[in-house]
């Protein structure tokens, strides 16, 4: 494993869905009583660290290939790469999007990287991956 990153959901974040099944369990709690109210809490906080578990992109580069959570690509088949600034990232997958390329984001991670693919046999044109350390993912990508 040449690199790896995992791009977790931020505290604030799983707060705030927390807040809205707290929400919920409070309504829950009003018109059926203490017992449903304890089960739904139970259920509701299983359901966020479901959320956060499932919410994790893991991105990998071994000797053979990237990996962006489920999808993978071969080595040989990237072009160049580009670290990318946040509002860089911000454009390219908005206004700038191409519907072809392949987008491995996160909103709550702002930097990223357009990485070039050169396959004739595949129509997607980039892969945009957000990344936290954009400059050493770039680095990992180069030739082996």
């Amino acid at each position: 494993m040449r690199y790896r990153e995992v791009i977790r959901m931020p505290l604030w974040l799983l707060a705030l869905i927390y807040l809205f099944l707290l929400s919920l369990v409070i309504s829950i709690w009003a018109a059926l009583g203490n017992n449903a109210a304890l089960i739904s809490l139970i259920i509701c906080t299983g359901l966020l660290i479901v959320i956060a578990i499932k919410s994790a992109l893991v991105i990998e580069i071994d000797e053979q290939e990237l990996r962006v959570g489920r999808a993978h690509i071969a080595l040989k088949f990237l072009g160049q790469s580009h670290a990318l600034s946040s509002q860089q990232v911000r454009v390219l997958r908005t206004r700038d999007a191409d519907p072809a390329a392949f987008l491995g984001i996160r909103f709550w991670s702002s930097t990223g990287v357009r990485i070039e693919i050169n396959d004739a046999r595949d129509r997607t044109p980039y892969w945009l991956v957000t990344t936290n350390n954009a400059q050493k993912f770039v680095k990992y990508l180069g030739p082996s």
